[in-house]
């Protein structure tokens, strides 16, 4: 078994050396950058030669677009901002050894946020296909929130991949800006409309699910702010679905 590991990237000259760094198993590391204005590529050069420029295609097709140039079957895709634990690595390098019993493997993510890593809220365990055969898997879902798609049989590996999520609250609040954008625009091309029942019930339902049945409660102050901009992220979502359905009225 050799795994080729894929990472999209644009401006992330702060995280690349750590994510790149991260990964002793691989037998083949690929890059794909959309346009780095920083030494994203530069500082990726220092882990390998395969740094391919491909024009921002959306979440899903870029990273689709990735596992295309691999020279392996099996993949492990990685965000810029994450990073695999050493206990991660050394269950890989065991799985190399083997011959898989599964088609695509989840693991854990967890989330370092504001100082802190995050247990609950719903941001841990966080299970994510990340390590697939591309013969049976392949890159899904809804830009921005991809996912990998498998039919086939789903394996678990017990030990943490590290994501380190956002800089600040300006750094947060300019993300779910950007996401809730691309979100309603899916979904207006997809013919969905916002209703009043929308913008009343689901942000406080998504912050009751994330602090109370997710447990969000425990992570403190932390969690409150995660559970309360959860629910922000809802609002906006279908606020700006409901201004594109006026029709510019």
């Amino acid at each position: 078994m050799r795994i080729s590991v894929t990472v999209i990237t644009k401006n992330e000259e702060h995280n690349i050396a750590r994510c790149l760094g991260s990964v002793p198993f691989a037998d083949e590391i690929i890059v794909v950058d959309c346009g780095s204005a920083d030494r994203t590529v530069e500082a990726a050069q220092r882990f390998t030669d395969r740094i391919i420029f491909h024009e921002w295609a959306g979440h899903v097709r870029q990273k689709q677009f990735a596992v295309e140039q691999a020279a392996h079957d099996w993949i492990f895709s990685l965000d810029a901002d994450e990073e695999v634990s050493p206990e991660l690595a050394q269950a890989l390098e065991r799985l190399k050894t083997t011959e898989p019993a599964a088609d695509a493997y989840t693991v854990k993510r967890r989330v370092f946020y504001l100082g802190k890593w995050i247990k609950h809220s719903g941001w841990y365990p966080d299970r994510r296909i990340r390590l697939f055969n591309r013969r049976r898997a392949h890159w899904g879902g809804i830009d921005p929130h991809d996912e990998v798609r498998c039919a086939g049989p789903v394996g678990r590996l017990e030990a943490d991949l590290l994501h380190y999520s956002y800089r600040d609250l300006a750094h947060h609040l300019a993300v779910i800006n950007n996401y809730t954008t691309i979100m309603a625009d899916r979904y207006a091309e997809k013919g969905r409309r916002a209703t009043w029942l929308d913008l009343l019930f689901r942000p406080p339902f998504a912050f009751l699910k994330k602090f109370v049945l997710q447990a969000g409660f425990l992570d403190g102050w932390h969690g409150l702010l995660i559970c309360a901009l959860t629910a922000y992220y809802v609002f906006a979502k279908y606020a700006k679905l409901w201004e594109k359905g006026r029709g510019g009225r």
